[in-house]
């Protein structure tokens, strides 16, 4: 029998090109928070609800072992999802396009609450973030 039970994402961790750009997407676009600075480790750990983002320089302790920054050809991971609230397309599609981020149609999508529309967009790096919102009522 496990001894644990697994409760939620407590954090992810991307390697980005530029520290400062990737902070003030995550921070200034999608409404992040600065919870610490590890200068010692070239980090940032971004409060993101009940989990956290770390971004990490390429050039830092933890980055350098990743090799070449991430790009059309490889990438930090496939996309990671964050669970907003009030979804709505139009506005988000029209926010991140306003500030020049490349946005996919929403599509009703499965989660960790169940179905549901998201949209993909992308950080500075190309990383994929996956926007969802609220579980579809049934009809």
């Amino acid at each position: 029998m496990r001894p644990f039970t697994i409760k939620h994402i407590d954090h992810l961790v991307l390697r980005v090109s530029d520290l400062p750009r990737s902070v003030a997407f995550y921070t200034g676009l999608l409404g992040c928070h600065v919870s610490r600075v590890r200068e010692d480790l070239g980090m940032v750990h971004l409060a993101t609800g009940t989990a956290m983002i770390d971004l990490v320089t390429l050039d830092g302790p933890l980055g350098r072992p990743g090799g070449a920054a991430p790009g059309v050809e490889g990438r930090n991971l496939h996309h990671f999802c964050l669970r907003i609230e009030p979804f709505d397309e139009a506005a988000l599609t029209a926010y991140l396009e306003a500030a020049g981020v490349k946005v996919e149609p929403a599509e009703k999508r499965y989660g960790a609450e169940g179905e549901g529309l998201s949209l993909y967009c992308y950080d500075p790096d190309g990383n994929q973030v996956e926007l969802k919102g609220p579980v579809a009522e049934a009809k």
